[in-house]
């Protein structure tokens, strides 16, 4: 074997050797509480009829709202999304994030006579 070999192996050796610690186990501790039951009763019941402090606004239940928007503004955009065919098309659905020019609406439709 070569040194450099050797050293590699010592190096390893010794890198396993410092990362390899155990945890020891010091049993079970015991609480010592200055609390009394009662409190500690009064402060669960506080706590429940808090709600959950941790959730989020999905579960928080209805939220309120105040809009500044013109009702008949809203009702009129919607009736133009529904009427809107193309109104789904998402460009991330196609190749390379282009939507084809097929289904692109044209910015001005000329209508063609029939010539006589």
């Amino acid at each position: 074997m070569t040194a450099s070999k050797i050293l590699a192996a010592v190096a390893v050796a010794l890198l396993a050797a410092t990362g390899a610690h155990a945890e020891t186990y010091d049993g079970v501790h015991t609480v010592h509480s200055t609390v009394s039951r009662a409190e500690v009763e009064s402060q669960a019941v506080a706590a429940a009829r808090a709600g959950d402090a941790y959730s989020e606004g999905a579960t928080a239940g209805a939220q309120p709202f105040s809009s500044t928007v013109d009702r008949s503004a809203v009702r009129a955009e919607a009736v133009a999304k529904a009427h809107d065919p193309l109104q789904s098309l998402d460009r991330r659905a196609f190749y390379r994030d282009e939507v084809p020019q097929a289904y692109k609406k044209p910015s001005v439709s000329f209508t063609r006579q029939a010539g006589l």
